[in-house]
């Protein structure tokens, strides 16, 4: 008798293009291979992702550690712990209206700039990253509340000189004359997205759970070799109204920059690179550490 599949409910926060392994993991049916069923379900509001997890509702997450790394600053005691990481160099882009060779951050003094608000982290990172060339944002004109779409519009319209933006956003302003000014992956390893849950669902769940950081190993080594047409044709479903060559821009963009892990092992450098900017802008009081927000123990044990 074939053995029932695990079962799994896995949430995303919402569906972005950077979160395009968990998406090819899905569609190639590396999850179903490592006999885990997987019910994925959106949640939309990544902060309600949090309370799913603790109600049982979900068993686990894909999200930024920075959910987990804040929880933990709050409470000592946080049942939340991060895991096999996937998104481990920041997605995000300065994109400015024409070319600009030789662009460094300390332009952004002298220019008008459109910040992300659908998510705190990148402009937690970015302001990190200028604090640490001696810059302070009220050194920069510096647009908050719109969305990535509202400030690639204003930015396009010269209302702005520089938007902040991830994927699909950056290919298709350059896609109408834009240009890329700076990638904050250069900064190096930044843990941007890895899966989480509480300590309890990874010892209730540890079998499904070990499956699928294998089938996340089997992804990643497929993800980095295969072409950038076939990766894109696969995770395309997730993304039906996107133009394709758009997909491909983003997707190649992303695999050049390095912003996909190679493996679902979780560097410790990149934990603390997003730790130190939380703490050094004053998102969180205190510093909660890498062993106590990350699990090495399941991907070590899935891994062999």
């Amino acid at each position: 008798m074939t053995p029932r599949p695990k079962q799994v409910t896995l949430q995303e926060p919402f569906r972005a293009l950077f979160y395009s392994p968990f998406y090819a993991a899905l569609a190639r049916g590396d999850f179903a291979r490592e006999g885990v069923e997987v019910r994925i379900i959106t949640v939309g509001e990544p902060d309600r992702a949090v309370a799913n997890l603790l109600s049982g509702a979900a068993d686990l997450a894909w999200s930024g550690p920075m959910r987990v790394i804040r929880d933990h600053a709050a409470n000592p005691d946080s049942p939340l712990v991060s895991f096999a990481g996937v998104v481990m160099r920041d997605p995000f882009l300065l994109v400015g209206r024409a070319p600009r060779p030789g662009f460094t951050l300390p332009d952004l003094k002298a220019l008008r700039l459109g910040v992300v608000s659908e998510v705190p982290t990148p402009w937690w990172c970015l302001q990190h990253d200028l604090a640490r060339i001696g810059i302070q944002p009220s050194e920069i004109a510096v647009t908050t509340g719109r969305t990535m779409a509202e400030n690639t519009a204003a930015m396009l319209a010269g209302e702005i000189d520089v938007a902040q933006l991830f994927e699909p956003f950056a290919s298709q302003a350059v896609a109408a004359g834009a240009a890329i000014w700076h990638a904050q992956a250069s900064r190096g390893p930044t843990s941007y997205t890895a899966f989480y849950a509480t300590r309890a669902a990874l010892a209730a769940q540890r079998p499904a759970l070990i499956g699928m950081v294998r089938a996340l190993a089997a992804m990643q080594s497929w993800l980095h070799a295969a072409p950038v047409a076939e990766v894109a044709a696969t995770v395309a479903p997730f993304f039906e109204s996107l133009d394709r060559a758009v997909l491909e821009s983003g997707i190649a963009r992303y695999r050049d920059l390095g912003v996909w892990a190679r493996d679902p092992v979780f560097p410790q450098a990149a934990f603390e690179a997003l730790e130190a900017a939380m703490f050094g802008i004053g998102a969180i009081p205190r510093r909660p550490g890498f062993a106590a927000c990350v699990d090495t123990v399941l991907v070590a044990e899935a891994l062999g």
